[in-house]
């Protein structure tokens, strides 16, 4: 089946291959954009939070298909990922801080384009790798790599519509999101082209980073929390009133 500048669909065993390829890469690469989502639109309403997910996903992966040309020579552009990976740890403590269980008076109130800033702003930064996995396995089939990037954003919903609802059951999720997206920041940087040049890092050391980095983003947010509470305590009284004039 001809399908002009999309390429043409040959159900030969390449073709079945790589379309099986496709899903399982988004099945996989699905999570850590999901738990980008579902943490950035938790303090929004519940009507907002779906238009959120929706809107999100949905620019976000319009953008893939943008990046899809670049992607390559962007991986091989020193500091690309070193920066991203820095803006992913930003984004965890951040993200943590308005949502940490047990501490409510942290969250700051959010607006639904607020949110769908940092969704986009994390799936673009995260990306790059997602989208040469998924135009590896097209073989440049242009009707497969399309496929592959549509098919992402209802894996991305249903699976950021899901982890949102358990994180105000659960807000021990919340912890283990931050954690995820700690990791990932510690993985781009260490696998920079300028960190890889000048560090030549072994795959200890590069697990080591991301095992700091996974904590680490929790010890960040913790300690933010704590020293923005302070001012706040020592303004008021001691029984939690401020005091009169």
């Amino acid at each position: 089946m001809d399908l002009g500048i999309l390429g043409h669909i040959e159900f030969t065993w390449d073709f079945l291959f790589g379309l099986i390829s496709i899903v399982i890469i988004d099945l996989i690469l699905a999570g850590d954009n999901a738990v980008i989502i579902a943490m950035a639109v938790r303090s929004l309403s519940r009507d907002e939070r779906r238009k959120g997910i929706i809107f999100g996903a949905g620019a976000a992966v319009l953008l893939r298909v943008v990046l899809t040309f670049f992607a390559a020579q962007l991986l091989l552009v020193k500091f690309i990922k070193l920066a991203g990976g820095i803006l992913i740890l930003w984004i965890a403590v951040k993200l943590f801080i308005e949502g940490a269980p047990k501490e409510e008076g942290a969250r700051e109130a959010k607006t639904l384009w607020q949110a769908i800033w940092v969704i986009v702003v994390a799936d673009i930064t995260m990306s790059t790798d997602n989208v040469l996995a998924v135009a590896g396995a097209s073989e440049g089939n242009l009707f497969l790599l399309f496929f592959g990037l549509g098919l992402s954003i209802p894996f991305v919903v249903f699976t950021s519509s899901l982890l949102s609802m358990l994180m105000d059951r659960y807000p021990v999720i919340i912890y283990i999101g931050a954690a995820i997206l700690g990791r990932v920041g510690g993985e781009m940087i260490m696998t920079d082209p300028f960190v890889v040049e000048l560090l030549n890092p072994s795959k200890v050391m590069q697990y080591g980073v991301e095992a700091f980095f996974t904590v680490g983003v929790i010890v960040a947010g913790k300690l933010w929390i704590h020293f923005m509470k302070k001012p706040s305590a020592e303004s008021c009284g001691t029984d939690g009133t401020k005091p009169e004039a």
